[in-house]
């Protein structure tokens, strides 16, 4: 693919694919709500902290883009709004079923993602039936015939499963990757440091599932 979007141009493409389905009321966006929605702690990897010019400026290259459009609140407004022309509308290129919209909205606005984590994060998104039905998706996504959108990453040492990332930041280098997960860890191949990481991995796991109740009683209550 020819796009490239830098960091701020994918959370900001992220955020209003988000925010189109989760916010409808308040969609299209205006300078502030985007802003917000973009320096959110919660649902973001990395947490930023953007101002308001720096915003407007991604939003401006986007436009240049064609992947961003400016409308205005009501007749004789003068708020400008904006909404998102990358994917799913008579402007856009990109055709995505719900799901394959809603894994890509979250790897635009976390990163890499495993196919359990797509499931539960995109639950105000979308549904998914189970984990195997979400890595089907991304496996879809990877050998899309107008793609591929999304590559499978090598699987990191100590992890039980393979994370997925969009393409939509350029050309991922999987063979550094490989190369960095198969080097040795020191003492990684004893017992103890196996129980070690299989713990590790557990305790991330349920930081997931906190983090993830955390985020929809927040949704719940907001």
């Amino acid at each position: 693919m020819d796009i490239c979007f830098s960091q701020n141009e994918a959370r900001v493409v992220g955020c209003l694919l988000e925010k189109e389905v989760t916010t409808p009321d308040q969609y299209p966006l205006t300078l502030n709500a985007l802003t917000t929605a973009c320096n959110q702690k919660s649902n973001r990897e990395p947490v930023l902290s953007l101002d308001e010019a720096t915003v407007l400026d991604t939003v401006e290259e986007l436009k240049s883009k064609r992947f961003i459009q400016e409308v205005t609140a009501g007749q004789g407004s003068r708020v400008a709004k904006y909404q998102h022309r990358f994917c799913n509308t008579e402007f856009s290129t990109f055709q995505f079923t719900k799901q394959e919209k809603a894994a890509l909205c979250v790897m635009l606005l976390r990163g890499p993602q495993t196919p359990g984590e797509i499931r539960t994060r995109t639950n105000r998104l979308c549904d998914f039936a189970d984990v195997k039905e979400a890595e089907a998706v991304l496996d879809g996504l990877a050998e899309h015939a107008k793609g591929p959108y999304v590559v499978k990453l090598p699987k990191e040492t100590g992890k039980r499963d393979f994370r997925y990332m969009h393409l939509f930041s350029g050309e991922i280098d999987l063979e550094a990757l490989a190369e960095q997960a198969a080097a040795p860890v020191a003492g990684g191949s004893s017992p103890t440091s196996q129980r070690v990481a299989k713990l590790e991995e557990e305790v991330e796991a349920m930081k997931l599932e906190i983090a993830e109740l955390k985020d929809l009683l927040e949704s719940l209550t907001s």
